[in-house]
């Protein structure tokens, strides 16, 4: 069976350690979607480490790796994370499989994807600028380059038709920026992609699945993110919720067992984009200072508000989700006041859906307020012990999502999370 650990809101949640905490109890951490623009943030005995492309799983010594056909996978970005965790004692290429099918992200993309965003102006996406978006339209395209095209005697050619083509839009864009060293970066990645175990993805997996193993499927970025049901056109290029572990691994729906959602304590998101609780005064700031809240990969100030339950609940119906863990609950120590976002009021009526259109809205959040428990609970690992107005803030969540919060998160290191 599969179990998956996604995120519910616009990313950034925490999965990187919530998935390094599940992981001993898994033979198996598969990603099934999206690129270098997630950053999964391990603490590793007390060293931070960022992942981009490899599974949260790969500091388990026994436990296998594996990037899957949903993922598009850059080169350069690998190498580099393989050698910063091989520099860590980890013997990488003997846990870490790539599927044949899994898309690579070009030079050209990254160009594309830097073209495209300036040509937005006021109106870009906020995009990351690692070639994701480009990459997966050559793959919807049927234009794409996989890892398995490596293998092949073809593969230069099958470069160059690729660049050519996207030498033409790039001529559109009037984009003149020369990206020689980025190809040369990017072939000398490429030899060292060969050395990799690159494996039929799909056969892998389920032959593990059929041995008995535990799989656990590890998702990027976050649910409100989703191209098809998150805050379109603000949204990254891929199905980053449950039902994309399917076709990201090639596991059918009825492998699917616990679906684990993550989702902080408050709200966070990067770029642009509508968020209905974003608080843009001295709140959020200090959300922003004590929760640390700066991209992994970008490093962009990430904006802060309030939980938002409306999008909340939306993310737990549409992944399924049977159990939630919380994450940076130890940032609202500090505060003296809490809210939760439990409707919008949009053209003066209330509702408790998601509307199809944010970016078009005014949506202003209908709150209720609470109390905090002003108290360090970084050092407490029973449940009974939290306090009870954490506690209250919690049971509260729980009734409204309709998925109970099982997990807490109140820290960075592996060990700081209370079971409920």
């Amino acid at each position: 069976m599969v179990d998956v650990i996604l995120g519910l809101q616009w990313g950034d949640e925490g999965k990187g350690k919530i998935v390094d905490y599940f992981a001993p109890r898994y033979d198996v951490v598969a990603r099934f979607q999206g690129g270098p623009n997630a950053g999964h943030t391990l603490y590793v005995n007390g060293e931070k480490m960022v992942l981009h492309q490899i599974p949260s799983g790969i500091f388990h010594q026994n436990t296998i790796n594996i990037i899957g056909n949903g993922v598009v996978l850059d080169p350069v970005t690998l190498k580099k994370e393989c050698d910063k965790v091989a520099a860590m004692g980890i013997e990488v290429k003997k846990n870490l499989f790539i599927s044949e099918r899994t898309n690579i992200i070009v030079p050209t993309h990254r160009a594309l994807d830097k073209a495209s965003e300036m040509q937005k102006g006021d109106s870009k996406i906020g995009s990351t600028l690692k070639g994701i978006g480009p990459a997966y339209m050559d793959k919807t395209g049927r234009n794409a380059i996989r890892v398995g095209d490596l293998l092949d005697k073809g593969f230069i050619s099958q470069y160059i038709k690729l660049r050519l083509k996207h030498q033409k839009l790039l001529d559109n864009f009037n984009f003149n920026e020369d990206i020689t060293a980025w190809e040369e970066e990017f072939f000398e990645a490429l030899e060292f992609l060969r050395t990799l175990n690159v494996v039929n993805g799909e056969y892998f997996i389920n032959n593990k699945i059929s041995e008995g193993k535990k799989v656990l499927a590890e998702g990027a970025q976050g649910s409100m993110l989703d191209i098809d049901f998150g805050t379109f056109p603000f949204v990254t290029s891929s199905n980053t919720i449950s039902a994309g572990v399917c076709t990201g691994l090639g596991v059918s729906p009825k492998q699917i067992n616990e679906v684990l959602g993550v989702t902080k304590a408050y709200c966070t998101r990067v770029g642009s984009g509508p968020f209905p609780t974003e608080l843009d005064d001295a709140t959020g700031e200090e959300l922003r200072k004590i929760g640390s809240e700066f991209g992994a990969t970008t490093g962009r100030p990430r904006r802060c508000g309030w939980i938002d339950l409306v999008a909340l609940r939306y993310a737990c119906m549409i992944n399924g989700v049977t159990q939630v863990v919380m994450t940076k609950a130890d940032v609202l120590d500090a505060f003296e006041d809490l809210k939760v976002c439990t409707a919008y009021k949009i053209d003066g009526k209330e509702t408790e859906e998601v509307p199809f259109q944010m970016s078009r809205l005014k949506i202003e959040p209908i709150h209720k307020n609470f109390k905090g428990w002003n108290i360090d609970t970084t050092k407490i690992s029973e449940a009974a012990k939290l306090p009870a107005q954490m506690s209250s803030y919690i049971d509260f969540i729980n009734g409204y999502i309709g998925a109970p919060v099982k997990f807490v998160s109140n820290g960075p290191g592996r060990e700081q999370i209370v079971s409920l």
